[in-house]
């Protein structure tokens, strides 16, 4: 199991320089412990004890692998695996935010939808209660139409009772004339009347004076009925004044629906010319996006070719360093190691060959840690491979730190296996001495046939340092390009952000412009039906109106004729009278 370990030395003299005392007492204080690849936590402050960290400083944090039993197996500084572990958590970090702000706008758009569901549930709710206020008006109006049929009916009786009346006038009239004109007849004839007739015809003055039809109840049942139709005007003038100002309200929403059409009309110009915009600046980034990932495939190139040339470069030094072309790091005083006792010189052997294997052991888990390196670079190459255009960016940015990491681990390898030759090259030159002091054969053979290398090496060299300033021109021209493209991307996504506020106002005003003319042609609506429901009361008030004038003008003439009718028949009594007066005319 994996463990993130503090390397703890004892605090003691910094002049002490036995390396095999100290070495005993270095201890691993262990930190954290990995469950799976992306999950550590923290555990018990155990300490355990490692000879292989002695070579370390003092709280120096390194990763250790450890055996069921708490042996140390495997051992390497934590540095750069920290910063690895730091950047894939940064990019984790990175990829919830773009999940919160994805949230959040979803949130964002179901409180829009909630909030549009809610007006129109309170506009749904206010249209009932205009439909349940129009639904009393319809029956009040109903209720005063039923009010003016019953006013129409007592109005048509009240005139078939004129009519009744006149036609008795006229026949009474017609029965005196015809008496008239017979009394006149007998006055020319020279027969007057005798007694008998003279009281018949004062009896028929009587009937007639008494059949004049009385035309005071007649006016007042026409004087209730004009203040009937009145009243019914009355109750419809506040009708009329309210639907006059609904049709002004309705008229003021119809110039606001007018306004905000004219309004939409300009903002959907102006969005499809924004829409224009952007798609001639997305075909633009798409042509910088192909320039940009033909440069990166050309710079893929010729970093293969760089790392072939490392390989080339290291297999040449593997080669100079089997080959024993490799000079110790430091010269060793022959004459002190014969003179040295044989003790000490073999003590010095042990010392060299314990840091020897102290090395070997580094060394095997940095090139461990290189091929774990070339495995991850490999796995990202295939993934890209595969990958689309939303990931592709960042699976390039991981590649490219991944393949400086593995050339800065692999530069630094070539240096650690020079010393470990060289350190080899001292022991074997100490082994050397101690073997003729001791009077055993020494083996020379090795130092005499060592290959100089070095004029390949520098003419690999000076082409490697070409293309890798070629590299770093097209890595200076890609990030440029990629700035340029990420400074367009923003400026696009800046205007598709302010293209989708636009758009949303769009569709707000759009529903909102739909809204108020649904508003609107509901108001016409109720203000036509309104005034189909007024206007037949109206027109049955104003031909009620119209039939009551006339019955009073023919009421008038009743009353003229019946005035007349009864200065006739005093005068006729008169006539009478005289005749009366005068018995030898009666007698006659």
């Amino acid at each position: 199991m994996l463990y993130l370990a503090e390397v703890q030395k004892p605090k003691g003299n910094l002049l002490t320089t036995n390396l095999l005392s100290n070495s005993s007492k270095t201890e691993l204080k262990l930190l954290a412990c990995q469950r799976t690849d992306q999950n550590w936590t923290t555990v018990s402050e155990e300490v355990i004890a490692a000879d292989e960290a002695s070579k370390l400083n003092d709280g120096a944090l390194v990763l250790v692998e450890l055996t069921p039993n708490r042996q140390v197996q495997r051992l390497q500084e934590a540095g750069r695996p920290l910063v690895n572990i730091l950047q894939n958590f940064s990019r984790q970090l990175e990829k919830y935010k773009l999940k919160e702000d994805e949230i959040d706008q979803w949130k964002e758009s179901l409180t829009f939808q909630a909030q549009e569901l809610n007006r129109r549930e309170m506009d749904m709710e206010a249209r009932l209660e205009q439909l349940h206020e129009m639904e009393g008006e319809f029956q009040r109006l109903e209720a005063q139409q039923q009010e003016v049929e019953a006013s129409r009916e007592q109005i048509e009786k009240l005139q078939a009772e004129v009519e009744r009346n006149r036609q008795e006038l006229e026949g009474a009239w017609e029965h005196l004339r015809g008496e008239q004109r017979r009394f006149e007849e007998r006055l020319h004839e020279g027969n007057v009347l005798n007694v008998a007739q003279s009281q018949a015809m004062s009896e028929l003055l009587d009937r007639l004076s008494s059949r004049i039809a009385p035309t005071e109840t007649v006016r007042e049942h026409l004087h209730q009925a004009f203040e009937l139709v009145e009243k019914q005007q009355a109750t419809l003038n506040p009708h009329w004044q309210n639907l006059e100002q609904q049709k002004t309200l309705v008229n003021q929403k119809q110039e606001e629906v007018n306004q905000l059409g004219q309004t939409y009309s300009d903002r959907q110009n102006l969005l499809k010319q924004a829409q224009d915009s952007l798609h001639q600046q997305t075909a633009q980034l798409k042509v910088k996006t192909a320039s940009l990932s033909s440069k990166q495939e050309y710079l893929r190139i010729l970093k293969e070719q760089l790392q072939s040339q490392d390989a080339l470069c290291q297999q040449i030094n593997s080669l100079a360093i089997t080959s024993g072309n490799v000079s110790p790091s430091q010269k060793v005083d022959v004459q002190a190691l014969e003179q040295m006792p044989l003790d000490e010189l073999q003590k010095i052997i042990q010392d060299l060959n314990d840091k020897l294997q102290i090395d070997s052991s580094f060394v095997h888990d940095q090139e461990q840690e290189l091929t774990y390196k070339q495995q991850t670079i490999e796995d990202l190459q295939q993934k890209i491979s595969q990958a689309s255009d939303q990931d592709l960016i960042n699976l390039q940015m991981e590649l490219s730190d991944e393949q400086d990491l593995y050339q800065m681990l692999n530069e630094t390898l070539v240096g650690q296996r020079r010393n470990l030759v060289a350190r080899q090259k001292l022991i074997q030159q100490h082994q050397n001495v101690l073997l003729r002091r001791q009077g055993q054969p020494v083996n020379t053979t090795e130092e005499n046939n060592s290959i100089d290398f070095s004029p390949l090496l520098s003419q690999v060299e000076t082409q490697r340092q070409k293309q890798s300033q070629e590299l770093q021109q097209l890595e200076k021209e890609i990030e440029q390009l990629r700035s340029a493209i990420e400074l367009d991307q923003g400026m696009i996504d800046n205007q598709a952000h302010d293209l989708e506020e636009k758009l949303q106002e769009l569709k707000k005003m759009e529903s909102d412009l739909v809204a108020l003319k649904t508003t609107t042609a509901e108001c016409w609506g109720r203000i036509n039906l309104y005034q189909e429901a007024l206007q037949p009361i109206q027109d049955g008030v104003d031909e009620l109106r119209k039939k009551l004038q006339g019955i009073g003008e023919s009421l008038a003439q009743v009353q003229e004729a019946g005035d007349y009718q009864l200065q006739t028949i005093s005068e006729l009594r008169q006539v009478m009278n005289g005749l009366i007066s005068q018995p030898e005319l009666v007698a006659s």
